[in-house]
């Protein structure tokens, strides 16, 4: 399986994180990154001031380019290397815009991840300047939405205006770490990959009647908006319920989507919890692993998802990291 549009790479001490919202716990292995500051400096406030500062800032051209209606069908799309504006934000926005899209950007994940991230964008498209952003709604007069897209990287701030939608809407991110499109099985500097060596964790405790439930073939296919669909409530979703899990392999299961949730600040965190717990939390979800995409013929299983009727947390480690999500009300 190849990495469509795909053409073109490190992992983390872990402090008590996510402490009201889910079980947390272990280390997570590797190497700081590099901390790759943007010239941002100074900038003071959260995301969403910014994004209102910054929408303040747009000459009339710029706006005419990057803003649309609060309803634009663009605003719920998603894809896994895609550009929302043709404009690249380092040719198309001053130097002071470009900082504050940083800090927009900076300031939507935990600031233990923040430059981890920055620095993953550099490993796949050369840095923040070659990704896109659009404007959706007016930030100080109503409903708004920022959204910043490019290869592997798909992120909203929208000061909770779309009601129901953790993280604003659906999000993607990914990784290639390194040279090569398809990665060595241990996936070697991939910021992400920590995140299935735990998934990995709750399979190894699985009985033998346990992951045959739990192991299917062939994972869904990626179709950009149509990869995070949710199942209609009442339609039959594959894996092994964690419901049927013992008490010990459900603490497993919360390690792995505190695990899951780690990248990103607390406010996103905490809206994302609540809504997976008005469904009746982890032990809603459903876990699935796929043989057919196993790099190295390891059983170490690439990818992997977490599914519920209000969410899916698709991973796919094959040929390299690409993680799509979307949690609902």
């Amino acid at each position: 399986m190849h990495c469509p549009d795909c053409q073109d790479d490190r992992s983390i001490d872990r402090r008590e994180f996510l402490k009201t919202a889910v079980v947390a716990g272990g280390a997570l292995a590797g190497v700081a990154v590099e901390p790759a500051r943007a010239a941002a400096g100074k900038l003071s406030g959260d995301s969403e001031t910014l994004v209102a500062t910054f929408h303040t800032s747009l000459t009339e051209e710029q706006r005419q380019k990057v803003c649309f209606g609060f309803d634009h069908p663009l605003r719920s799309k998603i894809d896994n290397n895609w550009h929302i504006t043709p404009q690249k934000i380092k040719d198309f926005f001053s130097a002071d815009q470009q900082a504050m899209i940083t800090e927009i950007f900076r300031g939507l994940y935990n600031p233990e991840f923040s430059d981890k991230v920055l620095a993953q964008l550099q490993d796949d498209a050369k840095g923040i300047g070659n990704y896109s952003v659009a404007l959706f709604g007016a930030p100080k007069s109503g409903a708004f939405e920022f959204v910043l897209t490019g290869r592997h990287c798909t992120v909203r701030c929208d000061g909770d205006s779309v009601a129901g939608h953790a993280f604003g809407g659906p999000i993607f991110y990914g990784h290639q770490a390194g040279p090569s499109f398809t990665e060595n099985p241990d996936h070697p500097g991939n910021l992400y990959w920590y995140q299935a060596r735990r998934a990995n964790e709750v399979f190894k405790a699985l009985n033998g009647k346990q992951r045959e439930m739990a192991l299917l073939g062939q994972p869904r296919e990626e179709k950009a908006t149509a990869t995070i669909e949710l199942k209609p409530k009442g339609e039959k979703i594959g894996g092994l319920p964690v419901s049927e899990m013992t008490r010990d392999q459900q603490d497993l299961v919360a390690k792995v989507l505190a695990d899951l949730l780690l990248p990103y600040r607390q406010r996103d965190v905490r809206e994302a919890m609540r809504y997976i717990k008005a469904q009746g939390g982890v032990s809603s979800l459903s876990m699935s692993f796929f043989k057919n995409l196993d790099l190295g013929d390891d059983g170490v299983w690439d990818v992997w998802q977490l599914e519920s009727p209000n969410m899916i947390w698709y991973f796919r480690g094959h040929p390299h990291v690409h993680v799509w999500v979307n949690i609902r009300a």
